[in-house]
């Protein structure tokens, strides 16, 4: 089905867009990595600070004393596992006193705070991994064994089981959002943020990143039509 034309017609919109959006986020980030912070804090260190921090650590949630930081591998790999409260940076990110990597790690513990609050719409992104897993695996699988044997059902059963990855990228939305959210009020209020440029830096960053998941969503749902209207074709032909 991948070189069908009509799936190129449904993905070459979604291919154009995530080139986009890689190019604007790896262009945002090497902008502001290569503009120091004047806390003169690298990201480690100000994600340490944000975490000891008694007064953050009563407006923003309990238990982000708990949060442990260590390094990992690679560029723009940084994340934060919830499975053993850990705080995982890249060097880029980690070592470096920029404005860049700041934003980078308080988005990241912002992932923290959510987690320690129970923050309800990660909870639901959590919950959806094991459908979206089985679904990314199964689905296509139903589907083209529909299509093959001209199996209407089991297409459409294969569709509803890939259409948890759109579910998963609408979920992820809110999540991102308002990490970067909280990102960008925990730098304020701890000062590791205070000109306005190095404002418009943190935000430059964060809505590139940011950027990627809507390109996520809409590469999901153009992938979830493409199916559809394969399907909806094998039922007129039946009907034919």
């Amino acid at each position: 089905m991948i070189f069908d034309p009509t799936y190129l017609c449904y993905m070459a919109p979604a291919f154009l867009l995530m080139a986009l959006t890689s190019w604007y986020v790896n262009a945002a980030y090497k902008k502001w990595s290569r503009v120091r912070n004047q806390s003169g804090l690298t990201g480690a260190q100000a994600a340490q600070r944000l975490i000891s921090t008694a007064s953050y650590a009563t407006t923003e949630g309990q238990g982000l004393r708990d949060v442990r930081i260590m390094g990992i591998g690679g560029n723009l790999t940084d994340h934060y596992d919830p499975r053993d409260k850990t705080l995982k940076l890249s060097p880029g990110v980690a070592t470096t006193p920029s404005v860049a990597a700041v934003a980078i790690a308080a988005h990241e513990l912002g992932h923290a705070a959510q987690d320690s609050e129970g923050y309800l719409p990660m909870r639901l992104r959590s919950a959806l991994v094991p459908a979206v897993n089985i679904g990314s695996n199964l689905g296509w699988i139903l589907i083209i064994i529909g299509l093959v044997f001209q199996l209407t059902n089991v297409a459409w059963l294969g569709v509803i089981a890939f259409s948890a990855g759109a579910v998963f990228a609408l979920a992820t939305l809110p999540v991102e959002f308002n990490a970067s959210s909280r990102a960008k009020r925990m730098l304020a209020e701890t000062g590791i943020i205070t000109s306005e440029e190095e404002q418009r830096g943190v935000k430059n960053v964060l809505n590139a990143a940011a950027l990627t998941y809507v390109a996520g969503l809409i590469t999901a749902v153009l992938q979830l039509l493409y199916y559809v209207s394969l399907v909806g074709g094998l039922g007129g032909r039946r009907r034919s």
